[in-house]
């Protein structure tokens, strides 16, 4: 069982307080799945960094230029890590892929476990508000039979031609990977 090391920390550190895990990786390699699986363990928080991409006016290529430059890290800093590390709660914005506009306020109180997935969490901008941080490493080839799956040819070939080059400049520029508490290798489910 690979998360059985994940879950032994994240037990050892709830020891001490409230505790804050980041989940990054690339695309479809299973960080909403884990985090539904932290959510029904511990009955946890679970924020996804999928709610911060950038809003139109914010994608320029200067932004895309920038490694892990994808996502309002700005906002999300704001609106949830500064206010989740001083244990107040956080009113924050979901973006909306199918408007392209931020979606009302929600409020949410903080939790005693906190996990954030998604890709970009451990921007280094982000990376020193969390208590554990996890990168989930996937094969290219499952990765793309796991998109094949759940995508249509034309987002399929969105991802393969501009999201995950994206994703892969930003772990291999910011050294994501190395710089994770735990690494996981997703598994083939077949």
């Amino acid at each position: 069982m690979p998360f059985l090391p994940l879950l032994a920390r994240i037990d050892t550190l709830l020891k001490d307080g409230p505790v804050l895990v980041a989940v990054d990786g690339g695309s479809a390699s299973g960080k909403t799945e884990l985090g539904a699986m932290l959510c029904a363990l511990y009955g946890c928080t679970v924020l996804h960094m999928d709610d911060f991409f950038l809003r139109p006016q914010q994608r320029t290529p200067e932004r895309y230029a920038e490694p892990g430059g994808n996502v309002d890290r700005e906002r999300f800093l704001e609106e949830v890590l500064r206010p989740l590390k001083a244990r107040k709660p956080i009113a924050y914005r979901r973006f909306s892929c199918q408007t392209m506009t931020l979606q009302p306020a929600q409020t949410l109180l903080p939790d005693r476990l906190t996990v954030v997935e998604g890709t970009y969490a451990l921007h280094p901008d982000l990376a020193g508000y969390y208590d554990l941080s996890v990168f989930l490493e996937i094969d290219p080839q499952l990765q793309r039979e796991r998109l094949s799956r759940r995508e249509t040819p034309e987002s399929l070939h969105r991802f393969m031609s501009v999201w995950i080059p994206l994703e892969q400049a930003y772990f291999d520029a910011l050294c994501v990977p190395q710089r994770c508490d735990l690494r996981i290798r997703a598994a083939d489910e077949r």
